[in-house]
């Protein structure tokens, strides 16, 4: 019986992998992409089974090494609005200068076609939960007193939309997101905390 794939031999073949198939192109056969990382073809068989597996255990390791940077960055504050601002600059200070490489995967998984339902659904439970916990935390602050009434669902959303528009727009145009985190901050969050907490 073969033995199970090492977790952490995975991921880094797996970011390998994805550098030489962004390189060379999602036509490169197999024998071609396992001598490019130094392994024979049936060895990179092993641990991916499909050109498919490869492209989604470097997309998940990209999102959860995402996800830890911009947690980390987010539990610096404690205000609903604080945390907005600051998980939109996160997750575009942790794509800054290699935006590519996001989009690279998400095409390549619709280029290979395998499981990509599964993939868009465990995506979207995962920032579903986080959208919820980000919207009742609103609610929360605007129970307190914190922020000024408005509709929870409906900001964080809309963050959400301008998070991800802004990573497109940076890697079409090379777009500056500077000015538009400030405008997005003065015009529209910071006025959402109440004057009591706007230091804070």
């Amino acid at each position: 019986m073969a033995r199970p794939a090492e977790p952490e031999k995975r991921l880094s073949l797996a970011r390998e992998a994805v550098q030489v198939l962004e390189r060379e192109g999602l036509d490169i056969s197999t024998s071609r992409l396992a001598e490019a990382l130094g392994l024979n073809r049936s060895t990179l068989l092993y641990h991916f089974p499909s050109r498919a597996r490869i492209i989604e255990t470097a997309l998940e390791a990209l999102l959860m090494e995402q996800a830890v940077f911009v947690l980390a960055r987010v539990d610096k504050h404690r205000h609903p609005i604080d945390r907005l601002y600051a998980q939109l600059r996160a997750v575009h200070e942790f794509h800054h200068g290699r935006e590519a490489r996001i989009v690279f995967l998400s095409q390549a998984i619709a280029a290979t076609g395998e499981r990509m339902a599964a993939i868009i659904e465990i995506g979207n439970q995962v920032f579903e939960a986080h959208r919820r916990a980000a919207a009742d935390r609103v609610r929360a602050g605007i129970e307190r007193g914190i922020v000024a009434p408005c509709d929870a669902d409906a900001l964080v959303n809309m963050v959400r939309a301008v998070t991800d528009g802004l990573m497109v727009q940076r890697v079409m145009t090379g777009l500056d997101l500077a000015p538009v985190h400030e405008l997005l901050w003065n015009d529209l969050l910071r006025p959402l905390k109440r004057k009591s907490e706007a230091t804070s």
